[in-house]
């Protein structure tokens, strides 16, 4: 029986053009695309928010256009954005009909990757947001073999041998652990998810980090009963409440009684606590200073204005 031959028949293009048409086909460029063209991301975890920096970008975009384009990989007929979704919103503001993109042949975990990247540089950066970041990136490059050379960070080629969560966290400066714990907060219910996110906007009933990983590890339904226990508290409960809660399941005992006992008792880190809006202070830090360094500043600042004027009483009492 004669064997079937596997041939590889050139395409009609590759029949009728050049190898230089077919390069240059490949070729990425800039072209002003029609915003209507352009989907966005699927499952972006970014949030795009129309606060005062958006419009303000709405202003710039209006009155010089986009000067950075987007980054968009053809899909179905149009584009896919895969980095740009603030200038896209900036763009639609300032009653655009158009945007430059750079247009790239990319795999859904490239983009994926590249896009969780270029989002991650930006200056305000939301635990909800970050969590599901690092959660995509993860499971992208996991199936890609944790591959470092689809990072679009520079010291990816340092990375070789390191986990994925070291690679991960490089692009932030956090450590593989920290990055474990945000994806873990995936498994929070939104409600719980967003009292996260209100510790960094300064909003009511904020949750540290530290004690909603801790309420990650709780199913569903025992989240649902903190969330109502709070509610019915109006307050949120401490890291060493949520590890006696986490105790408490794991002993079988969790119920809604359990929880309100436990949220009745007094948190000593909370006791007679001061509270600053971030937003008077952030101007004079950097963006992204830890809050430990901005307290420990503060704390040196008021020393240093008490000697000073503790020296100004003694000049005044040597001049009478």
């Amino acid at each position: 029986m004669p064997k079937e031959l596997n041939l590889k028949l050139p395409s009609a293009d590759d029949l009728f053009s050049t190898q230089e048409e077919r390069d240059d086909a490949k070729r990425e460029r800039v072209m002003d695309i029609a915003l209507s063209e352009i989907s966005d991301f699927p499952n972006h975890p970014f949030k795009v928010r129309l606060d005062a920096e958006m419009q303000e970008m709405a202003d710039s975009v209006k009155q010089y256009g986009v000067l950075v384009p987007g980054l968009v990989r053809p899909k179905d007929g149009g584009y896919e954005m895969v980095a740009g979704h603030r200038r896209k919103m900036a763009s639609e503001m300032a009653d655009r009909d158009s945007m430059p993109c750079i247009i790239r042949d990319l795999t859904n975990d490239e983009a994926t990757i590249i896009m969780v990247d270029s989002n991650l540089q930006r200056e305000k950066i939301l635990p909800s947001e970050k969590a599901f970041a690092y959660k995509m990136k993860m499971e992208a490059m996991s199936r890609q073999g944790k591959r470092t050379d689809l990072t679009s960070t520079p010291v990816a080629w340092k990375l070789k041998g390191k986990e994925t969560a070291e690679i991960i966290g490089a692009v932030t400066g956090d450590s593989k652990d920290q990055v474990r714990r945000y994806i873990h907060l995936t498994n929070l219910i939104p409600e719980l998810l967003q009292m996260v996110d209100n510790s960094v906007l300064g909003e009511k009933l904020p949750i540290a980090m530290r004690p909603a990983v801790e309420l990650s590890y709780l199913p569903k339904k025992e989240q649902i009963d903190v969330l109502t226990a709070i509610e019915s508290e109006s307050c949120t409960p401490s890291h060493d409440q949520t590890i006696r809660m986490r105790e408490k399941f794991a002993e079988g005992v969790l119920d809604k009684k359990e929880i309100i006992s436990i949220m009745k008792e007094e948190k000593p880190n909370q006791v007679e606590q001061f509270k600053m809006p971030r937003e008077r202070i952030s101007k004079f830090f950097a963006p992204g200073t830890p809050a430990e360094k901005i307290q420990d500043t503060i704390i040196k600042a008021l020393e240093y204005y008490r000697q000073r004027e503790h020296q100004r009483e003694r000049m005044r009492d040597d001049a009478r």
